[in-house]
């Protein structure tokens, strides 16, 4: 078969959740021949690194790197030599890569080198951001499929998939994390009354193996048991009557099937609940030179203003501190303008005597 390469293991991680850019905003079909300016790593015409470069494996053992004992804590410092497995950024480049601004070092701590070095996803091609199936099934005359494209060329509305919204150029999502991520499952209660974020993110600011990292948000509007009140399971596949929805159309039906074969109840109610999926992101880094300024998360309006909790300069302020910090300076000022004019009084009072 031969070594792998971009193009063997893009062949499923690019199209991972149903098609190129669908799942992943930082992985898609533009990486397998990327100029420097979209990744310095796999660049084709200078260091053209393998997925294998970073992932590497004995016999496919892929170790993970959000996991329940992630691969970072083992390998946060180690360099290659120490190392067959380099899947961290700190694996090559240390806790300290800085080398002309040792101040940014202090940030690698608490800031993963991907929320500077990897500012905008889906640079080349557009990736998909909402997912909304409680729009599908809906048909022409003659009970032919409905396909719309937008802007971008890429499909808006199917009758299989309803409705899909499609981005360049994406801002990631920024949290506290730790490497560990859980997920909802089909045995757990949700609550109805706000979105269901899917991949539960583990770490906060007050837990120090916790770092701000960036990652992609995928929106939707997803089918779930209302009388139990739990995600279902659909059966998409199967032939006519099996209850498989792109066979049948029917979302009940399809709901109890796909149940069924996991071994589930299904209480017969079905309702479409909005659902946050969050996918962290470690490729398309370009040169350093277009890695995030200081402004970007230092100020008002930040790439950082949802995460709270915590000071960051210039970003931060307290009304009442800064009213104090004015009057000190006027009062400063007051204090040395008197004493200037005593000294000069002064002066006169001497000179005249």
């Amino acid at each position: 078969m031969g070594a792998s390469s971009r193009a063997t293991c893009g062949a499923c991680h690019f199209n991972g959740g149903g098609g190129d850019g669908v799942k992943h905003g930082d992985l898609d079909s533009s990486l397998l021949t990327p100029d420097r300016q979209l990744d310095v790593h796999m660049d084709a015409d200078g260091l053209n690194f393998a997925c294998t470069r970073c992932h590497t494996a004995t016999s496919h053992k892929i170790e993970g790197l959000f996991y329940s004992v992630p691969v970072t804590t083992k390998y946060k410092s180690a360099m290659p030599s120490d190392s067959k497995s380099r899947i961290a950024c700190e694996s090559c480049h240390s806790s300290r890569p800085h080398k002309t601004n040792s101040k940014l070092n202090d940030h690698t701590a608490r800031i993963a080198c991907e929320t500077c070095h990897v500012p905008l996803l889906a640079k080349k091609l557009p990736t998909l951001v909402r997912w909304d199936w409680s729009t599908a099934g809906k048909f022409k005359e003659g009970h032919k499929f409905i396909v719309k494209k937008d802007s971008l060329g890429k499909v808006s509305y199917h009758t299989k998939k309803g409705s899909l919204t499609w981005a360049k150029n994406v801002v990631p999502e920024y949290s506290w994390f730790n490497g560990i991520i859980t997920h909802v499952l089909a045995t757990d209660t949700i609550d109805e009354t706000r979105p269901v974020r899917m991949t539960i993110l583990h770490g906060d600011k007050n837990d120090p193996k916790s770092r701000i990292t960036p990652f992609k948000m995928m929106r939707g509007k997803q089918v779930y048991d209302a009388g139990r009140k739990k995600l279902v399971v659909p059966k998409l596949f199967g032939p006519k009557g099996s209850g498989a929805y792109w066979k049948d159309y029917d979302w009940v039906k399809s709901a109890a099937a796909g149940q069924h074969v996991i071994g589930q109840p299904f209480s017969g109610e079905i309702g479409f609940i909005e659902t946050e999926y969050l996918r962290p992101v470690a490729h398309m880094i370009p040169p350093a030179n277009e890695a995030l300024s200081c402004e970007s998360c230092h100020s008002r309006d930040g790439r950082l203003k949802k995460l709270t909790g915590f000071y960051m300069p210039g970003r931060d302020f307290s009304a009442g501190l800064d009213r104090t910090g004015w009057l000190s300076c006027l009062s400063l000022l007051i204090l040395v303008g008197l004493h200037g004019a005593l000294r000069i009084i002064i002066s006169k009072g001497r000179r005249n005597s």
